[in-house]
């Protein structure tokens, strides 16, 4: 595999604007350095004073530099076959790209950071910022802000990463979008400006049909992997059909899960199936027995008419939570459906059951432990607001649990009003809860430190 180490000089201020002033480029076998081509480049616009200052390139070092167009055919040839490297590949990959547009030409390459990779595979430094790394790594780095110089110091760092673990430095690397294999009027510029932040996605098709939705924290690193992968013939069978994708920023991640989870099942999107019915098939009930113990047990909710306490992806998982529901209260398991004896639970021979199973527990002691787990995973009946990160700086996000059920979701101003909290209902979408969402609501606490819970 070749790589072509590149960084670039630009003219400043806004990255959509800028041109590029300077790049070089250093290929790369993955032990030495094998090539090199570097030039300044006359930007056909002003370099702004700032830059200058910076990098010593100023608008009479550039006046007879050769314009981009005049290179371009020699960038083209020169990292043909390569995957792209930088230190912060983002943003001269980005330049790049967006100089060859201008030209009517679509450059692609596959592309890998440095500053990732050697957060990985290089863990421990102060700063990863590429003049403080290669200091503390005994890497020269001569020419400062200047891309001949930035890009060896770039180089020579790669060759340290390639050394440390070649087989984990080829996961980093970000495969481009094949074209030939997607819709021909899916517009791939659109996909780049989509924000890498926490949020929902939305595929249609040519009829403008939604055909899939997800979430992740990081919406168009997620949306690029269903556009690449062809792992799965899930996968195979939907990339021809994209059409046309939106997005929502959500902040929460919270609201991101609730967001998928009502939108899938409002929707039915064809390759959602799973989520569509219910991304949560198996529930947790309880009933009362004919002595008076509350029994908890794991069924499919498609097969009773009430709603679970707490719903799970799969019969084993539910399984798992009451399993450690038991040993932390002990409870019985006979009476909890985990276990088929005749006689009392093996857990009563360990003394790890009170003996409910033989009827030496009587039921009201027994049903005291059962009810505390019934109103925890009721939210103990309380009315409170669940307070997380909004979709910008000035605002944040709200979750209304009312009397122990999810009442709705929305966002309000940074600095909103604390008091009264009942009039905060205003900035609340009323949903209707279902057995998903109170499972996403109930994981979300229990994992994330991010939120404020605000009771009322």
């Amino acid at each position: 595999m070749i790589y072509a180490i590149v960084d670039i000089e630009t003219t400043g201020g806004n990255p959509k604007e800028s041109k590029i002033t300077e790049i070089a480029i250093y290929k790369h076998d993955g032990r030495d350095i094998t090539d090199q081509f570097e030039t300044l480049v006359n930007p056909e616009m002003a370099i702004q004073p700032f830059v200058s200052n910076l990098t010593g390139i100023n608008n009479q070092l550039v006046k007879d530099a050769p314009k981009f167009f005049e290179i371009a055919k020699k960038i083209i040839a020169f990292t043909e076959d390569c995957v792209f490297v930088a230190h912060n590949v983002s943003f001269d990959y980005k330049i790049l790209r967006a100089e060859f547009k201008s030209l009517g030409f679509d450059y692609r390459r596959p592309h890998l950071c440095t500053v990732s990779t050697s957060k990985k595979l290089l863990p421990g430094h102060e700063s990863y910022s590429l003049g403080k790394l290669t200091r503390s790594l005994g890497i020269e780095l001569e020419g400062r802000h200047r891309a001949g110089g930035d890009a060896l110091a770039t180089a020579k760092l790669f060759t340290l990463l390639h050394q440390t673990d070649q087989n984990d430095l080829i996961t980093f690397i970000q495969e481009e979008l094949k074209p030939k294999i997607l819709h021909p009027n899916l517009d791939l510029d659109a996909i780049e400006e989509i924000p890498n932040k926490i949020g929902i996605y939305k595929f249609y098709n040519e009829f403008n049909k939604l055909i899939y939705i997800g979430r992740s924290k990081h919406i168009r690193t997620r949306i690029e992997h269903h556009l690449k992968t062809n792992k799965t013939k899930k996968s195979a069978q939907m990339q021809p059909e994209i059409l046309r994708i939106e997005y929502e920023l959500t902040g929460s991640e919270l609201i991101a899960a609730l967001r998928e989870s009502i939108l899938a099942q409002k929707n039915k999107p064809v390759y959602n199936s799973a989520l569509s019915k219910s991304k949560s098939p198996y529930g947790l009930f309880h009933y009362t027995d004919e002595i008076g113990y509350y029994r908890l047990f794991i069924a499919q909710i498609s097969k009773l008419s009430e709603s679970p306490l707490l719903s799970f992806s799969s019969k084993k998982d539910g399984e798992n939570y009451l399993e450690n529901v038991v040993d932390e209260q002990r409870l019985c398991k006979k009476l909890c459906g985990l276990q088929t004896r005749s006689s009392s639970c093996f857990e009563y021979s360990l003394k790890k059951c009170r003996g409910a199973c033989i009827g030496e527990e009587l039921p009201k002691e027994y049903n005291k432990r059962i009810d505390t787990i019934i109103n925890e995973l009721n939210f103990n009946n309380e009315t409170f607001y669940i307070i997380d990160r909004g979709r910008n700086r000035g605002e944040k996000s709200l979750v209304l649990v009312e009397k122990g059920i999810i009442k709705g979701m929305g966002y309000a101003p940074y600095h909103f009003n604390r008091k009264p909290a009942s009039k905060w209902k205003s900035f609340i979408e009323l949903r209707v809860e279902d057995s998903d969402t109170k499972s996403l609501v109930k994981l979300f606490l229990n994992k994330n430190e991010t939120h404020e819970i605000v009771h009322f």
